[in-house]
C-alpha cells in the first residue's frame, strides 16, 4: 500500500518556457533580446502540489508526462520540491505538455500551449485508493485535458467525498466550448470551486463576479471563490459571502499566482480555517508567487507565510 498523503493534486503537469518581461512583441523576422529565459515547472496540478509542499503539506501529484527530457525535468523538479511522484504516469511516444509563456511589460502574459501527455490523463488514471485516504482531492486545469470527462470525474469526486475527502476544482478554458454544461455534471460533487473572474465570465457570460458565484452555486458547487487579481476575491457559501482585498507585491512575473492562491486556500482548509482564514492564506501565497520568474519559485514557505500574515493584515468584509 502506498503512503497516505494529506492532498492529492490531479490534472495537468506542464513544463514552462518563460521569458523575462519584454517591452513589446517582436515584428516578423525580428530577433528581440530579453533579460532571461527560464525552463521551469508549470501546470495547475504540479504548481499547486509544489505550493503545498512549500507549506509543509504531504502532497502527491497525479498526472501524465511524456517519456522525454521535459518529462524527466518535471518529475525531478517535483521530487526535489518534496512532492510525491509515484502517481506521475509516463506515457510512451507522447511529448510532455509544454507552454511558452511570453511576458510583455504593461499587459497580461500570453501563452502558447501544447497539451501533450496531459491530454492522456483520465479519471481512471487517478489513484483512487490514495485519494480515499487523503483529506483533500484537488483537480486543476480541468477542460485542458480532453480525456478527463466531467461525468467520470464526478464519480471520482463522489467516491472521495464518501471517504471523507474534500473535493476542490479549478479550470482552464482553452477557447470556445460548452463549459457550463459539463460543470453542471461536476459541480454538485465539488466542495470548493476556484475559477478566476475571466474564466467565470467565459463560462457563464456574466460580467459581475458575485453573479458568477451565484450561478456556480446554483449549479451545485458548495463554496465558490472568484479570484480577480489585483481586485481581490469574492467567496460565496451557504453561510454567507465575503470580499477580500489583495496584498501589494513588486511584480516580476504573474505566472502561477492563481495556482499559488489555490495552494494557500487548501492550506487554510487543512488548518480547519473558515472563509476568512482560507482567503488570507490564499491571497498571501497568490501574491507571493509574482516575486520571481516562473510559477513556483516565489511562493512563500510556511514560515514566510505565517510571518507575513502576522505583519500584514488583510481587509476582508462579510457583506
Amino acid at each position: 500500500m502506498s503512503q497516505a498523503v494529506d492532498v492529492v493534486c490531479a490534472g495537468i503537469v506542464v513544463v514552462d518556457h518563460v521569458t523575462a518581461p519584454i517591452d513589446q512583441l517582436p515584428d516578423p523576422g525580428v530577433l528581440l533580446l530579453t533579460d532571461g529565459c527560464y525552463l521551469t515547472l508549470g501546470g495547475c496540478a504540479s504548481n499547486v502540489s509544489v505550493g503545498l509542499a512549500r507549506m509543509g503539506v504531504a502532497t502527491d501529484v497525479s498526472g501524465c508526462i511524456g517519456d522525454d527530457a521535459p518529462g524527466r525535468f518535471a518529475s525531478e523538479f517535483l521530487r526535489e520540491a518534496g512532492v510525491g511522484v509515484d502517481d506521475l504516469i509516463c506515457v510512451e511516444n507522447v511529448l510532455t505538455s509544454q507552454s511558452l509563456v511570453i511576458s510583455v511589460k504593461g499587459r497580461d502574459r500570453s501563452f502558447i500551449h501544447h497539451r501533450g501527455a496531459s491530454d492522456c490523463f483520465t479519471a481512471a488514471r487517478m489513484p483512487i485508493e490514495k485519494i480515499c485516504r487523503s483529506k483533500i482531492l484537488y483537480v486543476g486545469g480541468f477542460f485542458l485535458s480532453s480525456s478527463l470527462l466531467a461525468g467520470e470525474l464526478a464519480k471520482v469526486f463522489e467516491t472521495a467525498r464518501n471517504a471523507g475527502a474534500v473535493t476542490v476544482l479549478d479550470v482552464v478554458t482553452p477557447g470556445p466550448g460548452d463549459y457550463f454544461g459539463a460543470l453542471k455534471e461536476l459541480l454538485p460533487s465539488t466542495d470548493v470551486f476556484l475559477p478566476n473572474h475571466d474564466e467565470g465570465k467565459f463560462i457563464t457570460g456574466i460580467e459581475d463576479p458575485l453573479e458568477q458565484a451565484h450561478a456556480f452555486r446554483e449549479a451545485g458547487a458548495g463554496c465558490v471563490v472568484i479570484t480577480q487579481g489585483s481586485e481581490g476575491s469574492i467567496l460565496l457559501t451557504d453561510n454567507g459571502r465575503w470580499r477580500s482585498d489583495c496584498f501589494s507585491f513588486d511584480v516580476v512575473d504573474g505566472v502561477g499566482s492563481g495556482d499559488a492562491f489555490d495552494a494557500g486556500f487548501i492550506y487554510g482548509l487543512l488548518q480547519g480555517g473558515g472563509p476568512e482564514e482560507c482567503l488570507r492564506y490564499g491571497t498571501a501565497l497568490g501574491g507571493s508567487a509574482v516575486r520571481a520568474a516562473g510559477a513556483t519559485d516565489g511562493v512563500f514557505t510556511r514560515e514566510e507565510a505565517i510571518k507575513f500574515l502576522e505583519a500584514n493584515p488583510l481587509k476582508i468584509e462579510q457583506f
